[in-house]
């Protein structure tokens, strides 16, 4: 505690008098009340050059009326001498209420215009820092000649664990199709799943996690998150492909669009990368990589659609 008050003292002009609630995984989150009365979310992490394109996104959002948390500070250095020093922490405004959607019929199209939302807000790439590299469960275009990029929060080369072969097959080919691809890059949101979106009723009430906000083709962006956005909620699973189907289709719709056979071939592509990244992950300490995440039978209806 007495780590986040000084920081806070010295980045917010109020030092911390009560932690809210914490947890941690890929960085460490801490919600806290100021002596001032303010309620606020640090987060800290190592420093990456992207995160300072990142919060200037969420800043233009927020500035926009998008539903997001306000940025406060950072990233700034976290000083002293306990298992965070050396990270930078950012601060954002805390946005209470709201829930996870719980399972409901149209929640794809419910999804699906939220993130059309988020896409037709977000400023255009070239007004912010650079958002390269993308994450690795976005990151078909990382520098390895090998399929798989290094985890995000595993210690561990997934191109020295092979297996199934069908899974490091459906990586190489769905990379090969993403990378042929010359679509212009839009801001949006790399992490579009259940977990970070909060709602009231079918209203959108907040978007976190802006740490993965990403500049990717926006069918690939749509390609993604139709592809997980169940993951993280009560059901906490990926989309099937009728629900990915659904997705794309409303999401169009909300865009007042309609796909090219390019970017539908785009947008299938982008959603099985991140699954199979995934499931690939999931088959790490498993004998034969097995126990992927989805069925290969999935897999090859979803690269028949992907053109790969």
């Amino acid at each position: 505690m007495g780590e986040w008050s000084t920081w806070c003292g010295k980045w917010l002009g109020s030092p911390s008098v009560e932690t809210l609630f914490e947890r941690a995984h890929l960085s460490t989150v801490v919600g806290l009340r100021l002596a001032d009365g303010r309620e606020v979310v640090v987060k800290a992490r190592p420093f990456e050059q992207r995160l300072a394109g990142c919060l200037e996104v969420q800043r233009r959002m927020h500035q926009a009326g998008f539903p997001c948390p306000e940025p406060l500070v950072g990233p700034e250095p976290l000083d002293g001498r306990g298992p965070l020093r050396g990270l930078v922490v950012t601060a954002e405004a805390l946005v209470p209420d709201g829930i996870v959607l719980p399972p409901r019929p149209d929640a794809p199209e419910l999804f699906a215009a939220a993130l059309a939302r988020l896409v037709t807000a977000a400023p255009s790439a070239a007004d912010v820092p650079s958002l390269a590299p993308a994450p690795p469960w976005i990151g078909w275009d990382h520098a390895d000649p090998r399929p798989w990029p290094w985890p995000d929060d595993m210690d561990v080369d997934l191109n020295d664990r092979p297996g199934p072969g069908w899974l490091d097959e459906t990586a190489r080919r769905v990379r090969t199709r993403l990378r042929r691809a010359a679509l212009p890059e839009v801001v949006g949101h790399g992490d579009f799943e259940s977990q970070n979106i909060r709602w009231n009723g079918d209203t959108l009430h907040v978007v976190h996690d802006w740490d993965s906000a990403v500049a990717r083709p926006e069918a690939a962006l749509a390609g993604t998150s139709a592809a997980v956005f169940p993951a993280g909620g009560p059901e906490d699973r990926p989309a099937t492909v009728a629900e990915t189907e659904r997705f794309l289709a409303g999401y169009a719709r909300a865009r007042g669009r309609h796909w090219t056979r390019e970017e539908s071939e785009v947008a299938w592509a982008a959603g099985l990368w991140v699954l199979a990244f995934n499931a690939k992950k999931a088959t790490v300490g498993r004998p034969n990589g097995s126990a992927a995440a989805r069925p290969a039978e999935e897999a090859a209806e979803r690269l028949r659609r992907a053109g790969a």
